[in-house]
């Protein structure tokens, strides 16, 4: 993806810090989808195509273009009420060509943490947490004095806390633009308590409650203060109050570095620093924890997603609280979405959609969904930051970007499906999150 010569890679590498700190999403036009040859597997439910159903063959051939684009595979979940598709393209393992299946199982990432702020409304209802409270008065030690006065839960869920990510502190080598530090910690154990303290001694990226950024310390902490209140292992108290709850049987927190089912390799290239791509699918997800360990697969996230959305694990008052959202703006200013309290909203073409993106080393994850739950995608896929640097230290466009968020919106706004809103929504879909990673932006999962 770069130059051979490691002094132009690290100049150009170096100049995407204060870029991608500062960027939102990679905001790309839906392209054409190219014909790829490489057919995607699929099985369905239901009917066939129906006026603003599933048109399988569209599908097939859209998420086949994404591998024709670039990536190594990708298997997808798409729903429209009680039609179900399911498909792959591409390959699982690059070394021995086997081919991505549909429903495998995958690291999620960041969707945990629609998981983690369903356990903490569960409290909420039971009025053992006050959302408007400090955290202060819950875990005084660990966010200490005027911060933890003026941090409230609610910041931690929605984002405005304040509060540095801890990821450069677990990570430190991705400062002097080297991956040496995701290999050393492959099989590093890192406690909750660690990461909160690295995230709270990082550069506070506002006043609290001031303006929206991402940081995966938000999370680590949403779950302290779920064993606070529980006196559970939050990722116990998570297994059976909510995915259990929610009747997923693909979904859990992995207790080894190692996923217990059938799943793909999942490949990291860094922009390039790691060239070729390295498989990371074996990886202690201790450095993710409530924040985005999760192990699942795209049938189990949209069963997530419906249950979550039309009222089956939260009572209505704090399912309202979930989707209440703070603004979520690029340079600009110009609200590019909305996040909730772990999930956020995205308007498209053919309406609003709910849902959550992740990812980790070698891993990519996006589901969105109707208000309703009826028109859902799922999306995983197995490479990770392949985009190039250009000259003037940002990120290039890349095939990959254009023909995932081509497939997104065939799966959630084909042609004739639904109603369109009443002012015009940007045809973007924020699947490839190139901002999770700073210096180049530290990792967001």
């Amino acid at each position: 993806m770069f130059s051979s010569r490691p002094d132009r890679r690290r100049a150009r590498v170096a100049g995407t810090t204060a870029a991608l700190a500062a960027a939102l999403l990679a905001t790309v036009l839906p392209a054409q989808a190219a014909p790829s040859p490489t057919p995607a597997a699929f099985a369905s439910e239901g009917a066939a195509t129906a006026p603003g159903g599933l048109d399988r063959e569209a599908l097939g051939a859209s998420l086949d273009a994404v591998h024709a684009a670039g990536m190594y595979g990708a298997n997808a979940a798409v729903r429209d009420g009680g039609q179900r598709w399911l498909g792959a393209t591409g390959v699982a393992d690059t070394g021995t060509g086997r081919p991505m299946r549909p429903n495998l199982q995958h690291r999620v990432g960041s969707v945990t943490k629609a998981f983690t702020s369903v356990a903490v409304l569960q409290q909420v209802a039971r009025g053992r947490i006050d959302l408007d409270a400090p955290i202060g008065r819950y875990l005084p030690e660990t966010v200490p004095g005027e911060r933890g006065q003026a941090i409230t839960v609610r910041m931690l869920l929605n984002h405005t806390s304040g509060i540095g990510d801890y990821v450069l502190g677990a990570f430190p080598s991705l400062g002097q633009m080297s991956t040496k530090s995701l290999d050393d910690n492959r099989f590093h154990h890192f406690r909750p308590e660690e990461l909160a303290r690295l995230g709270m001694e990082a550069a506070p990226t506002g006043r609290p409650g001031e303006r929206w950024s991402y940081s995966n310390t938000n999370y680590v902490v949403a779950g302290m203060l779920i064993q606070k209140v529980t006196g559970e292992d939050p990722e116990d108290y998570i297994t059976h109050a909510v995915i259990r709850k929610a009747g997923l049987r693909d979904t859990y927190f992995p207790r080894s570095p190692r996923i217990a089912g059938p799943h793909s390799k999942m490949y990291e290239s860094y922009y390039g620093l790691i060239d070729p791509p390295r498989d990371y699918s074996v990886y202690n997800m201790s450095w993710a924890g409530t924040a985005g360990a999760l192990v699942s697969t795209t049938a189990d996230l949209d069963d997530f997603y419906r249950k979550l959305l039309r009222g089956q694990l939260l009572p209505a008052a704090q399912l309202h609280e979930m989707q209440t959202t703070v603004p979520v703006r690029d340079d600009n200013g110009t609200t590019v979405m909305n996040y909730g309290l772990g999930i956020y909203a995205l308007d498209l073409p053919c309406g609003r959609f709910w849902g959550h993106d992740g990812a980790v080393f070698g891993a990519g994850t996006s589901v969105l969904s109707s208000a309703d739950g009826r028109r859902q995608l799922a999306l995983t896929y197995n490479l990770m930051k392949y985009q190039k640097v250009g000259a003037d230290g940002k990120l290039e466009p890349s095939p990959i970007d254009a023909a995932l968020n081509t497939f997104a919106l065939q799966a959630l706004c084909p042609a004739g499906a639904g109603e369109r809103p009443s002012r015009p929504a940007a045809p973007v879909v924020p699947l490839p999150r190139t901002q999770d990673l700073a210096p180049i932006a530290a990792p967001r999962h």
